[in-house]
């Protein structure tokens, strides 16, 4: 049964008459996420999780038109029964579902299928054909536990304070940020980018308890953030406002820190593995729990992950897709910033 077709403007459900995450505007779309490569701006109709609503509207604007559902919570559109399961990526973050007639397809987004201490973790949806990402799908990446990355950035805090200097997070603002500050919750004070401050702000209305954070104003006193922790948006390394916070130690939180170390952001002092996407044990795990007939490999290493699904036994084909990485993504919320 043709379910789905891969078009120009994205992912069509045929009989459905919507998009998956289009990547031009559309008149209806069900989005996976708020992150900017799949929540694009001028969609006459938005479809997301219960989470991602107000994420959206804080990125697309407030006068959208936009729906939302919660987990497992049936939306019949034209014939095609569609519903959100976890995806682990990020708060709000979800596979989408679609039955038609019996057949299934999930797509399934940004997803992790190791548990972090912020979202609802990733549920594993059988279905006929599986459209999965491949950001990180080659054999080397494998991430740590969660305790584990916690304990590697408290020590690094702890041991900058003895050092008597300031520890400053890179990450990105929609999932990156919120995930390190629940692994550095309680070492001290924490000070966020507006960028940041006002996602969370978003995120809370959702009803979301977050940790406790301050807003890092542009007038701040150095001796208010000396030995602190302060977060930023990666695209701020180099700013005029990084290099006015006192004695700072700069890290870089990214997937892509496991094996390219602090060579590829020149100036940091650190660089942590945290990823939101699942690692090559949790592509596979996630794949083979599908019980899929079809796979479909979209963004980040599709040939060397399709091609390893076919040696395997599973079909798998690679698809061509506009989304991004938002491991290395610059944002739109920080431009005015940089020096």
């Amino acid at each position: 049964m043709k379910l789905i077709k891969f078009t120009k403007k994205g992912i069509y459900c045929i009989p459905g008459k919507f998009y998956l995450d289009p990547w031009y505007p559309v008149d209806y779309a069900i989005i996976s996420h708020g992150h900017a490569d799949h929540s694009r701006a001028g969609n006459k109709h938005y479809l997301c999780h219960n989470d991602s609503k107000a994420i959206i509207k804080h990125r697309l604007g407030q006068d959208i038109f936009i729906e939302s559902l919660r987990y497992n919570e049936p939306r019949n559109i034209n014939g095609v029964q569609v519903s959100f399961f976890p995806a682990g990526h990020v708060i709000g973050s979800a596979q989408i579902r679609l039955e038609y007639k019996g057949f299934v397809v999930v797509f399934s987004g940004d997803y992790k299928t190791q548990p972090d201490f912020i979202s609802t973790p990733f549920e594993p949806v059988k279905c006929h054909e599986f459209i999965t990402e491949s950001t990180f799908g080659l054999p080397i990446y494998k991430w740590k536990e969660e305790a584990a990355l916690q304990t590697q950035l408290q020590n690094w805090v702890l041991q900058n304070q003895q050092n008597n200097r300031t520890s400053v997070f890179l990450g990105y603002s929609l999932g990156k940020a919120q995930r390190i500050m629940k692994l550095i919750e309680g070492v001290d004070d924490i000070f966020v980018h507006t960028a940041i401050h006002n996602l969370n702000y978003a995120i809370s209305g959702s009803g979301i308890e977050l940790p406790e954070t301050t807003l890092l104003n542009y007038d701040f006193k150095k001796a208010d953030l000396q030995n602190k922790i302060v977060i930023m948006p990666p695209g701020l390394l180099g700013s005029r406002l990084l290099k006015k916070i006192p004695n700072a130690s700069t890290a870089i939180c990214s997937g892509w820190m496991h094996i390219r170390g602090n060579r590829r952001w020149k100036g940091v002092d650190a660089g942590f593995a945290v990823s939101d996407h699942a690692d090559w044990d949790g592509l596979l795990e996630a794949v083979k729990a599908t019980e899929a007939e079809k796979v479909y490999v979209t963004h980040g290493s599709q040939a060397v992950f399709s091609k390893y699904l076919n040696e395997i036994g599973i079909e798998a084909h690679e698809l061509k897709t506009e989304f991004g990485d938002d491991e290395l993504a610059s944002e739109v919320e920080i431009k005015t910033e940089k020096a």
